[in-house]
C-alpha cells in the first residue's frame, strides 16, 4: 500500500508541477490557444490563471518535500487535500461550461488526490 501510495503522489506531484509551471509561465491566451482543454482560461483573469498554477505548483512541492525530509510529513495528505478540491473546483467550471467529457479527467484526478489523503491520513500515515 505504501508504494502504490508513492507511487501515485509521485505521478500527481509530476502532472501538478509542470501544469502548474506551465500557467505560471504561459500567457493566457496560448493556453486558450492550445485547444479545447484549454478554453477553461476564458472564464478566468489571467492573475487567476498564474495563481491557479503557482497552487499547483505548492501542491506538487507539499506532496514530496515534507515525507521526503521528514519535516511535517502531515503537509502530504494536507497537499493532497488541497488538490481535492481544487480539482472539484475544476470539475465545477467544467460544467459550467458545458465541457462534459473533460470533467471525467478532473474527476480521475480528483480520486488519486482523494487516495493519497485516505492513505496518509489512514493506514499508512506519516503520523503513528
Amino acid at each position: 500500500m505504501n508504494l502504490a501510495l508513492w507511487i501515485v503522489t509521485a505521478l500527481l506531484a509530476a502532472v501538478y508541477l509542470l501544469g502548474g509551471a506551465f500557467k505560471v509561465v504561459t500567457p493566457k491566451e496560448r493556453i486558450a490557444a492550445a485547444g479545447y482543454s484549454g478554453r477553461w482560461v476564458e472564464d478566468f483573469s489571467a492573475g487567476g490563471v498564474k495563481a491557479i498554477g503557482a497552487v499547483e505548483v505548492l501542491a506538487a512541492v507539499g506532496l514530496i518535500l515534507p515525507a521526503v525530509l521528514d519535516i511535517a510529513p502531515v503537509f502530504v495528505p494536507l497537499a493532497a487535500l488541497g488538490l481535492v478540491l481544487l480539482m472539484a473546483g475544476a470539475a465545477a467550471v467544467r460544467i459550467r461550461r458545458q465541457e462534459f467529457k473533460l470533467v471525467a479527467v478532473d474527476v480521475a484526478y480528483l480520486l488519486l488526490a482523494a487516495f493519497v489523503v485516505w492513505g496518509r491520513f489512514g493506514p499508512e500515515s506519516f503520523l503513528s
